[in-house]
This record gives structure tokens, C-alpha cells and sequence, in this order.
């Protein structure tokens, strides 16, 4: 882990997502070893989490056994493109060499789709994710909330893609519309892209 990661919060993300198409895709070639399946998973989310705080936004639940969101925001191509070198090298380690093609597949196939529906200029919510334990108590959108009216005060819109079909009228609540939906043929799963565009000043009470 990294020293700016509690252990606690990482583990509430491998124990929200670690069955995500995505991130079983992603770690398919420990698919016979669930233990390291899920130390891989732990390794790509602490890389994620700090990802978030050079790139973006970082927030953790007050107790940090709950839970966390990453956000990704717009950079100089300079830094942009270091962060991606940065990245791939870590996904090699960490995934294999099946698992970083896996994570680079689906990037490729889902990017050019987000990019015809949302602005370059949006925020990328990347991950969010609450304890098993602890759902169903609003954590998800206190998690996300604060990041939400940062951009709607900046007056940008904000996005993500959501592979749990139980999860867009969660995300409908907080403001998101579905703005795409796509067959991943990777994963052989679909996903749903969400857009949402930030909040004027008039249309609060």
C-alpha cells in the first residue's frame, strides 16, 4: 500500500466492487486464486486512490473502513500523458500482462464513446464504492456530494460509467442522466455512461 492509503478503505473497495464486470475482468488471470485476485484488486485501488489525489479528487469516509470516491479531472497533456505512462507500467506489474491488455481494451473501447456524449472539460467520477456493511445509508452520495457542488460552483459537467444496472436511478438522484448504453465486448457486459451537467445558481431554492 501506499502511505497515504489506510489499508481499511482499500478493503472497503475490493468488498463493494470485486465483482464488478469490469474489475473480474480486469483480474481475470488470477480467476483461479480468489486470495490473489483480490490482492491485485487491493493494489489497483490504492494506486487508483492516489491517482485521484495527484489527478483529481480523493474523498474518504470520516471512519475509513466505509468507504471512498475517485475522481479524475482534466489535465495538461504533458501530465496526462506521464500519468498514463505511469499507469501502464503499474498495471503490468500489478494485473500481468493479460490483465493490463484487459484494462487497456476496455479503456480504448469505452473512451471514444464517453468522448462523443460528454465534453472533454467534464470530471470522471472513476470509483466510488461503500462497505457491503454500510449501504443503504446514503454514504454513496455524501461521498459523492461534496466533488458535485465543487463542480457545480466551477460550472462544469461531470460523468461516469456504471456496469451495475441497479445503479443508474442511484446516480438519477444525484443529478446524472443516461447518456449512452454500450455492449463491452471484452467483459460481455453493458454498461451505462451518465452525464451530468452542473447546477445554476437559479435552480436552487
Amino acid at each position: 500500500m501506499t502511505s497515504s492509503n489506510s489499508a481499511p478503505t482499500v478493503a472497503a473497495l475490493v468488498d463493494s466492487l470485486r465483482y464488478d464486470p469490469f474489475y473480474v475482468t480486469i483480474t481475470e488471470q488470477f480467476g483461479d486464486n480468489e486470495a490473489r485476485r483480490l490482492q491485485a484488486l487491493a493494489g489497483y485501488f490504492d494506486y487508483s486512490m492516489s491517482e485521484g489525489a495527484r489527478m483529481g479528487r480523493l474523498i474518504v469516509w470520516p471512519d475509513p473502513s466505509v468507504g471512498a470516491a475517485v475522481w479524475l479531472l482534466p489535465a495538461a497533456t504533458s501530465a496526462y500523458q506521464a500519468e498514463a505512462r505511469a499507469k501502464a507500467e503499474f498495471l503490468a506489474a500489478a494485473l500481468g500482462a493479460t490483465g493490463a491488455d484487459g484494462y487497456r481494451r476496455i479503456i480504448d473501447f469505452m473512451r471514444p464513446r464517453a468522448l462523443a456524449v460528454v465534453p472533454e472539460s467534464a470530471w470522471y467520477l472513476s470509483i466510488v464504492g461503500v462497505a457491503p456493511s454500510a449501504q443503504g445509508k446514503g454514504i454513496g452520495s455524501r461521498l459523492i456530494e461534496p466533488t458535485l457542488a465543487e463542480a457545480d460552483d466551477e460550472g462544469v459537467e461531470c460523468y461516469l460509467e456504471t456496469f451495475d444496472n441497479r445503479n443508474p436511478g442511484f446516480y438519477q438522484r444525484l443529478g446524472f442522466c443516461a447518456a449512452g448504453t454500450h455492449a463491452e465486448p471484452l467483459s460481455g457486459a453493458t454498461y451505462t455512461i451518465m452525464r451530468r451537467r452542473p447546477r445554476t445558481l437559479s435552480a436552487h431554492p
